[in-house]
């Protein structure tokens, strides 16, 4: 029976190929290849590290356990308490763990984690590899603006990041999550330091940002109207308020920073041809369309988003893909702290 832990909580995909959403999942489960699951079932049970929500993480999980017949333990955490247990538990050499879900593996050092190749990671965007053969995309993350569509005019909204500066009037009524160290790269990286620079210190100095804690939360206070707009926002979470009826959009701006919710395999799992068919899984079409019923967005071209649409949109501006290492973080988070704490 699943249970849950309860120690505390650029992609070119192809429009013309995806179905309208919600369309053909798959009653035989194509992703459960035979050799990987002869393999798995003698083992018996998946240990997962997750910081997706347990509304998602368990019913996802659900199925894999269903369709194979292995038991799943589900420990959900954020994503910084996550790293430091498997950092901990890999120094003691503890085989704690088989499959890591977050938005950080790639952070993970290489020897924590095992080089495999599944089946399914053909189909998904060639972005959404890791090289080394370590991780792989189950969702990707792109960031943009959001904004309450009964607190702001869709005509006025801002058509560059420089125009942000020119509205005075949503000084104090608009948000950005502490931690969008990755968003700032992007703009840098767009806009070159000097400029980049500027363009950050005038919105400050302008709108005054309140700085929040969590992109879900800050979604769903711009969708509630605490905040008129959010300067960077995941835009997965936007959709995801959005389908539970809150009046939220998205807008895509240069640039669109861009990274992924991953999958990895433990260098030290337990049970580790069970983890090798769960990460088939999560890379399969029927998990993809899934993870869409809550906005999640495809790295796979055969998966339509939720709503339509939204991946075209994003493609329209220039999307940068940032993987930032430990370090990078690190550095770019001092560069946000200081810009946005300068008042």
């Amino acid at each position: 029976m699943l249970s849950a832990g309860l120690f505390g909580l650029g992609l070119g995909l192809a429009p013309a190929l995806s179905p309208a959403f919600g369309q053909g999942v798959p009653s035989a489960h194509p992703w459960l290849d035979p050799a990987l699951l002869a393999a798995a079932k003698p083992e018996g049970t998946l240990i997962v590290y997750s910081s997706t929500n347990e509304q998602e993480g368990l019913p996802l999980f659900k199925i894999f356990e269903e369709a194979t017949g292995i038991k799943v333990e589900y420990i959900r955490n954020a994503d910084s308490p996550l790293m430091s247990r498997v950092a901990i538990e890999y120094r003691a050499n503890q085989k704690a763990w088989d499959l890591f879900h977050t938005t950080t593996v790639n952070k993970i050092p290489p020897q924590m984690l095992a080089q495999f190749e599944v089946p399914e990671a053909k189909s998904i965007a060639a972005e959404a590899r890791d090289p080394g053969k370590r991780w792989y995309g189950v969702y990707a993350n792109y960031n943009s603006p959001a904004y309450n569509t009964q607190k702001v005019k869709a005509s006025d909204l801002p058509k560059t990041y420089e125009e942000f500066a020119r509205h005075k009037e949503w000084a104090g009524k608009i948000a950005i999550d502490a931690t969008d160290n990755v968003w700032l790269k992007a703009m840098f990286d767009f806009y070159g330091e000097p400029k980049g620079t500027q363009v950050v210190k005038d919105i400050v100095a302008a709108l005054q940002p309140v700085l929040t804690d969590g992109h879900l939360a800050m979604a769903r206070a711009v969708g509630a109207g605490e905040y008129a707009l959010a300067l960077n926002q995941f835009v997965n979470l936007a959709e995801n308020v959005k389908i539970a009826g809150s009046p939220i959009e998205v807008f895509a701006l240069d640039p669109v920073a861009l990274f992924f919710g991953e999958v990895g395999i433990s260098a030290l799992a337990p049970h580790p041809n069970a983890a090798r068919l769960a990460a088939n899984f999560m890379l399969s079409q029927e998990c993809q369309q899934f993870l869409a019923k809550f906005g999640r967005i495809p790295t796979r071209a055969d998966v339509a988003s939720n709503p339509p649409g939204i991946v075209e949109l994003m493609q329209k501006k220039k999307v940068i893909t940032e993987l930032l290492t430990p370090e990078e973080e690190r550095k770019w988070q001092r560069n946000f702290e200081a810009l946005f704490k300068q008042r």
